[in-house]
C-alpha cells in the first residue's frame, strides 16, 4: 500500500492540470484566511492600506496574468510537440513534466486566482478595512513570485523546445533508475541467477489486462509472501510487455494470487520509475531519428553516444563501489537482472544499424567502446568489447570505402 500510494502521488504532483490546480487551490486559500486576520491589525495600517490601495493592483494582476497564462500554455504546447517532432514521441510525456515550466505556470495561474478572489470578496463586502491590509502584504508576495517565475520563464524560453534541452530531460530521467539500479541490485529482490529455478508446480500469476508492467510493489509484495511462506518468480519485470491471461510470475506456495497481482502496475506505457532501460531506448530513438535521410544530423547522433556512454560509465562506477550493498531487502522475490549487454543493446544497437555507413558515426560508438572497456565494472568492460567487435562487422559489411575500413579498424586498436 505505501509503496503505490507513493507511486500514485508522485505521479499524480507531475501532471501539469494537478500541480497547477494545486498552486491554484492554494491561492484561493490564501484569498480565504484574510477575512479571519480581520480584527487581529491595528486601524493605523488600515487606514494606510486600504481596499482603494489594494484593488486597482488587484485587477492590474488579474488581467495580466490571464493574458500571461494564456499566451505561455501556447508556446508550451507549441515547444513540446516540435521537440517531440524533432527527437521521438516518446519524450512528450517527459517534457510534460519538466519541473520549471510546471512552476512557473502555476505561479502564474495562482496570482490570476488569488487576484479574481480577492476582488470578488472585496466586491461581495467579505473583506474588511483590516482584511484589506493582509490582502495587500499577500499581493506584494505575489508580485515578488511573479517576478521571479517571469525571470526563470524568460531564461527557460531561451532552451524550451531545443533539441539539446530534451536530450538533457531525457538523460536525467535515462540516468535516475539506472543510479538505484547501481545501489540496489534487482530492484532489492534476489536475483535469478543466485535462486533455483521455478518448480514446474509452481501457481501461475497471469496478467488482468494487456500493456507494460511498469511498477511492482516489491516490499509490500514481499511482505505478502512471507506471511504465507511462499516464494515468487517474476518473469516480467518493469518494462516487459505482457497479454492478458499470460503469466506475469510464477509463485510456489499457498497464497492470495489476487492479493498479489495487486502489487503489479500496469499500463498503456512504458515509464521509468523502475524501468532502467527506457530511457536508454529513448535515447536510441532520438540518434536513430537524427541518422534517418529526412534530417541527416549525424551531430546529433553524436552526441547521444557520448550521453549514453556518460551514464553508463557512472553506473559502472556504482557497480565497483566496494560500500556497494548487494545484499537482497526482498528474500521472497526474484527477480532477473538488468545485464551490461541489455544496457548497451539498448543504447547502440539500432544506432550502430541506421549509421553503419557513417565514417563519423562508427568512429565515435568505437571510441566509446574502447573507452567503457576500461570501466571497474567488469560486466561492463566485456560487454563494451563485444559492442566493439559488432561495431567492427558492421563497419566492414556496411562501408565501401577500404581506407576508412582500415583507418576504423585502427581505432579500434587504439587505447
Amino acid at each position: 500500500m505505501r509503496e503505490r500510494l507513493w507511486l500514485w502521488l508522485s505521479r499524480l504532483w507531475r501532471r501539469p492540470g494537478i500541480r497547477i490546480s494545486a498552486f491554484g487551490g492554494a491561492a484561493l486559500l490564501v484569498a480565504l484566511i484574510a477575512p479571519l486576520l480581520d480584527q487581529t491589525l491595528p486601524s493605523s495600517l488600515a487606514e494606510r492600506f486600504s481596499r482603494d490601495a489594494v484593488l486597482p493592483i488587484l485587477n492590474i494582476l488579474a488581467s495580466s496574468m490571464l493574458a500571461v497564462t494564456t499566451f505561455s500554455l501556447g508556446i508550451m504546447v507549441q515547444a513540446f510537440r516540435s521537440a517531440a517532432g524533432q527527437a521521438t514521441p516518446r519524450v512528450y510525456r517527459l517534457l510534460m513534466q519538466d519541473m520549471t515550466t510546471l512552476n512557473v505556470m502555476s505561479v502564474f495561474v495562482g496570482a490570476f486566482l488569488f487576484s479574481l478572489a480577492s476582488i470578488v470578496m472585496f466586491r461581495a463586502g467579505f473583506y474588511g478595512d483590516s482584511a484589506a491590509v493582509i490582502v495587500f502584504a499577500m499581493t506584494m508576495v505575489c508580485i515578488l513570485l511573479i517576478v521571479v517565475a517571469i525571470l526563470r520563464w524568460i531564461a527557460h524560453l531561451s532552451q524550451l523546445g531545443s533539441l539539446h534541452h530534451t536530450l538533457t530531460l531525457v538523460e536525467r530521467s535515462a540516468t535516475q533508475p539506472l543510479e538505484r539500479l547501481a545501489k540496489t541490485p534487482n530492484l532489492g529482490a534476489r536475483p535469478a541467477s543466485d535462486a533455483p529455478r521455478a518448480p514446474d508446480d509452481a501457481k501461475a500469476l497471469r496478467s488482468p489486462e494487456s500493456g507494460y508492467v511498469q511498477f511492482i510493489s516489491l516490499a509490500e509484495l514481499n511482505e505478502q509472501l512471507k506471511k504465507q511462506g511462499a516464494t515468487l518468480w517474476v518473469y516480467t519485470p518493469p518494462g516487459s510487455w505482457v497479454l492478458k491471461g499470460t503469466p506475469l510470475a510464477y509463485v510456489e506456495g499457498e497464497c492470495d494470487l489476487s492479493a498479489l497481482l495487486e502489487n503489479f502496475t500496469l499500463g498503456d506505457e512504458r515509464t521509468v520509475e523502475q524501468d532502467a532501460r527506457f530511457g536508454l531506448v529513448i535515447l536510441s530513438e532520438v540518434a536513430s531519428r537524427a541518422l534517418s535521410p529526412g534530417v541527416n544530423d549525424p551531430g546529433t547522433a553524436i552526441d547521444v553516444i557520448h550521453r549514453i556512454e556518460r551514464i553508463l560509465w557512472s553506473m559502472g562506477q556504482g557497480m565497483s563501489d566496494p560500500k556497494r550493498d548487494t545484499k537482497p531487502q526482498f528474500e521472497r522475490v526474484i527477480i532477473g537482472t538488468v545485464s551490461a549487454t541489455n544496457l548497451l543493446h539498448d543504447g547502440f544497437a539500432s544506432l550502430m544499424q541506421d549509421g553503419g555507413d557513417r565514417f563519423d558515426v562508427m568512429a565515435q560508438m568505437l571510441k566509446a567502446a574502447n573507452r567503457l572497456s576500461k570501466s571497474d565494472w567488469p560486466d561492463l568492460a566485456n560487454a563494451a568489447k563485444e559492442t566493439r567487435t559488432a561495431t567492427l562487422g558492421i563497419i566492414d559489411r556496411r562501408i565501401d570505402d577500404p581506407d576508412a575500413v582500415k583507418a576504423l579498424h585502427q581505432k579500434a586498436k587504439e587505447t
